[in-house]
């Protein structure tokens, strides 16, 4: 099973560009990394794919991101595992909190650094965490994540980028 993990977060790093990375853990489902220095310097993230059905093949993501160069912590995104309909709003669910996040075609954002920090300190404390909104199709839709090992992954990702800053 972890294995099976190991290599489904791998696959959602390769699928970006190419760049040097390291793993700093997998923490359960969640695994934490540090890519090499860019245009706009090294980022270090948690990263976790959606729990999905057997046979199914996984799509979208949830990360934190911290970027120290460009002074951004603990960035929370969502990658939607489908197209969302133009003016349907992305829900996240963490435990028993709700946060409507800014979102484009694919992807969701907390508001702001608040935002952010809202999110990071419900993850703590949950155990799963589901994003929600209309499809292209008009179906609605839920990408569910596990959350065990998020903080911990979070940490990691923090402390990857801690000396870079």
């Amino acid at each position: 099973m972890r294995r099976t993990f190991a290599l489904l977060i791998l696959s959602i790093v390769v699928a970006t560009p190419a760049q040097a990375r390291d793993s700093l853990g997998i923490f359960e489902s969640w695994g934490a990394f540090r890519d090499g220095a860019g245009q706009k310097g090294p980022r270090c993230y948690a990263i976790a794919q959606p729990v999905v059905r057997r046979g199914q093949a996984p799509r979208g993501f949830a990360s934190v991101g911290t970027w120290p160069r460009q002074r951004v912590r603990g960035q929370v995104h969502v990658r939607l595992s489908r197209a969302r309909a133009a003016q349907a709003p992305v829900t996240l669910v963490v435990g028993e909190r709700r946060f409507a996040l800014v979102a484009g075609q694919m992807d969701g954002w907390a508001a702001d650094a608040r935002g952010d920090a809202q999110i990071i300190a419900a993850m703590r404390s949950a155990s799963s965490m589901s994003v929600a909104s209309i499809g292209a199709d008009g179906r609605g839709f839920a990408d569910n994540y596990a959350l065990r090992g998020a903080a911990t992954a979070i940490d990691a990702a923090a402390l990857g980028c801690a000396r870079l800053r």
